[in-house]
């Protein structure tokens, strides 16, 4: 059950990053540089790398959950990523900030729904980090069968 749950967050938090990417590398950098320059947290300076780097960065994450490669990294990446998303919506929905999530590209105003789907998906995310961590506790606990001793005495 836990195998699955892993799969099945692993495959909908990958799409999500994919897809997330995908509408923000489809248009040209400055729009969504706009987009996160309206949460005023940014200096001038770092809106270009941010606003062409990040979505590379989801796209990369998105993949490698897919894939299942390099979990531990990449499911504690991706809930660090969420949780910085979920605190800066957090922030400008509650100092009353009339923008764009910027979530998938231009034309989606921040809004309870958008703090709600945000909230879930950080934690399915977390809840793949439990699961990918707890899942590495239990393989290191077991014994290796190579090594127990030569019953001979000889190696």
């Amino acid at each position: 059950m836990r195998r699955m749950g892993l799969i099945a967050g692993r495959l909908l938090l990958g799409g999500v990053f994919v897809y997330a990417a995908y509408t923000k590398l489809a248009q040209h950098w400055t729009l969504f540089a706009f987009s996160i320059n309206s949460y005023g947290l940014l200096p001038e300076w770092a809106l270009k790398p941010v606003a062409i780097g990040l979505p590379w960065l989801e796209l990369v994450l998105g993949l490698l959950l897919i894939v299942g490669v390099g979990l531990r990294y990449v499911a504690t990446a991706a809930s660090v990523l969420l949780l910085v998303f979920f605190g800066v919506m957090l922030r400008a929905y509650l100092q009353g900030l009339d923008i764009n999530c910027g979530c998938f590209g231009l034309g989606e105003p921040l809004s309870a729904k958008t703090l709600v789907r945000d909230g879930a998906l950080l934690g399915v995310s977390l809840a793949v980090t439990v699961v990918v961590f707890l899942n590495e506790a239990r393989r290191n606990r077991q014994p290796e069968t190579n090594s127990l001793p030569n019953p001979q005495g000889t190696g």
